[in-house]
């Protein structure tokens, strides 16, 4: 991630953490409140347009023809947003200032739901790129302001900025298929209503707006040819990108293959949500634990090991096993993903080190997990059934061990 750069700037322009410190340190009050409403529903917006379409994609594709791989790009376009936009974040924010920035991300989130929404393919595209880009902002910026605002807190209020990151997504993914049915707008009201969130979100962000000035200074950047020959950067970047994929594929697809096998649409909707739910004990306390092991190879195995264990209970069992099995999945890929943040602090020596290793990371990664939903698809496409296609996420587990292990040791990129 490029927040780590963001900061050093915010620093040299006289925002300090003392500064900030003195600032919220000692008192809670509605300014206070107000930025801490917005941080959680900027985040509450960061995951919800995604899951949001797992559990209505088959009635997308019936009701626009469109073919299982050709559908799973709209899982995959906002990655690709990702994986090409990340680094012009901080860029953009050196001359508009984080909090305008973010704004601006949740006018365009809204714009890209409400026309993705509409009914119509090309829209469906078109809005489901805007969504990617807006996204990218919030992923990239939101670490940074936190850690610029709350200096003191950061961990306390990152945890939660992830709970409403993950909850909303939970939730998005459990009430899909509810929605659409209540609102009498099918899977149009599903994915649409979510532009309602992003437009109260942008009301509570804009008292933000002009409390910041806008910050122009240019930071040195460090030259990262060195990293991309680095063999242990790109196991991390790797690994970054092969969880992501797993989470990706099952978001997209796992209410799919649970309804093929005769699994409501709406129960099959709160299976992804059990998945997001699962992943959020331990997205608190992941991080802590990281950190106070001298290297991290026993929870890689953890990691492998539940994941494992829950994708055999969804091949061999189908609905059979299905609760404990997307509970596994869903501690499994919490795991996964704050290995993937800790990595990058804890390989690296300096600030610049880790922040050329996150944009390393989460452009190669999200190039990676892109992939995933549309091959998934197309892999069923081409075999009729779904075996196949989960045999993909079982090398992937696979994968994620072996680069995992070697991420994990305890050294340093520069060694």
């Amino acid at each position: 991630m490029q927040d780590l750069k963001i900061i050093d700037q915010l620093d040299m322009k006289g925002q300090t953490n003392a500064g900030s410190a003195n600032k919220w340190g000692n008192r809670l009050n509605l300014e206070l409140i107000l930025i801490l409403l917005g941080i959680l529903f900027i985040a509450a917006n960061l995951r919800a347009p995604i899951t949001s379409v797992g559990p209505v994609i088959n009635e997308i594709s019936d009701s626009l023809s469109l073919s299982p791989a050709f559908v799973g790009l709209l899982t995959a376009i906002p990655l690709i947003s990702f994986a090409l936009l990340s680094a012009f974040a901080p860029r953009v924010a050196r001359k508009t200032g984080l909090e305008r920035l973010l704004l601006y991300s949740l006018m365009v989130l809204a714009l890209g739901l409400f026309t993705r929404s509409v009914g119509n393919v090309p829209l469906l595209f078109i809005g489901a790129a805007l969504i990617g880009a807006a996204i990218t902002v919030g992923n990239v910026l939101m670490p940074a302001y936190i850690k610029k605002t709350f200096p003191n807190k950061v961990g306390i209020v990152t945890g939660m900025y992830l709970v409403s990151m993950n909850l909303t997504s939970a939730l998005a993914a459990g009430f899909s298929i509810r929605i659409g049915q209540v609102s009498g707008m099918g899977w149009q009201g599903s994915i649409g209503i979510w532009g309602i969130l992003a437009v109260v979100s942008l009301f509570i962000w804009y008292p933000q707006v002009k409390k910041s000035p806008v910050i122009t200074a240019q930071g040195k950047r460090t030259s990262s040819k060195a990293l991309w020959k680095s063999s242990l950067a790109w196991n991390i970047a790797v690994f970054m990108g092969l969880q992501s994929l797993l989470f990706y594929c099952l978001a997209a697809w796992l209410p799919t293959i649970l309804q093929s096998w005769g699994m409501s649409p709406d129960r099959s909707g709160w299976m992804l949500s059990f998945i997001q739910m699962a992943q959020l004990p331990i997205m608190l306390i992941g991080p802590i634990l990281a950190a106070r092991m001298k290297d991290q190879i026993s929870l890689v195995w953890v990691t492998f090991i539940l994941l494992m264990l829950g994708l055999a209970g969804i091949i061999f069992g189908k609905t059979s096993f299905v609760i404990p099995s997307v509970i596994s999945i869903g501690i499994s890929l919490g795991l996964a993903f704050t290995l993937a943040m800790m990595f990058m602090v804890l390989r690296t020596k300096t600030t610049s080190e880790s922040a050329e290793l996150s944009g390393m990371s989460q452009t190669v990664g999200y190039i990676i997990a892109a992939c995933g939903p549309p091959v998934f698809g197309a892999l069923f496409s081409l075999s009729n059934n779904w075996y196949v296609p989960l045999a993909l996420l079982v090398v992937s587990a696979i994968l994620l061990l072996v680069v995992g292990l070697t991420s994990a040791k305890n050294r340093y990129l520069s060694e």
